[in-house]
């Protein structure tokens, strides 16, 4: 599916190389203001240049196998505003595994419009179950993803950080 879908003035897109600057800023953006008060200083700045660095971003938005499927956003105004990458783990298995947010624009339909665009994307492949991960604790996705129909399955505690203990949901598509 590289189709594109424009729903009151937002474009939902598959990613390519324009949207990297934008997707490693709504991902550094999203993921302090979702951890940063959950972690301290020193692990979100860690993470942040790990997993959020455009060098790392351009390669993710050009790869694609069944366990990446890449990037894909949401833009307003020509600007990326929501970013969702995920795979697959099994054959009908789906993952999120990363997908954040402008802070700044939360709360407007936004995101659950790029997540139903993103699972159409995964419907589409023949995933019949999504999975994703949640830091326990994090008030910003968990009822996000419990209002979409995820449901908690286990808990796990991180080998990176004592303070991260990742629940794991999974719903049917």
């Amino acid at each position: 599916m590289d189709k594109i879908a424009i729903t009151e003035g937002v474009t939902f897109m598959k990613a390519g190389l324009a949207e990297v600057k934008g997707i490693a800023r709504v991902c550094r953006e999203g993921w302090r203001a979702t951890y940063g008060y959950l972690e301290d200083e020193v692990y979100v700045n860690r993470v942040i240049e790990e997993y959020y660095n455009e060098r790392r971003i351009e390669t993710e938005v050009t790869e694609f196998s069944k366990g990446w499927h890449g990037y894909f956003v949401a833009k307003e105004d020509g600007e990326v505003v929501g970013a969702i990458g995920g795979g697959t783990i099994s054959e009908e298995i789906g993952e999120i595994f990363v997908f954040y947010m402008d802070p700044n624009k939360r709360n407007r339909g936004i995101g659950s419009k790029l997540l139903h665009y993103y699972t159409d994307y995964q419907k589409d492949l023949g995933i019949k179950e999504q999975w994703l991960s949640a830091q326990k604790d994090n008030e910003k996705a968990i009822p996000f993803y419990e209002a979409k129909g995820f449901v908690a399955q286990s808990e796990k505690i991180s080998e990176s950080s004592d303070n991260y203990i990742s629940i794991r949901y999974k719903r049917n598509i």
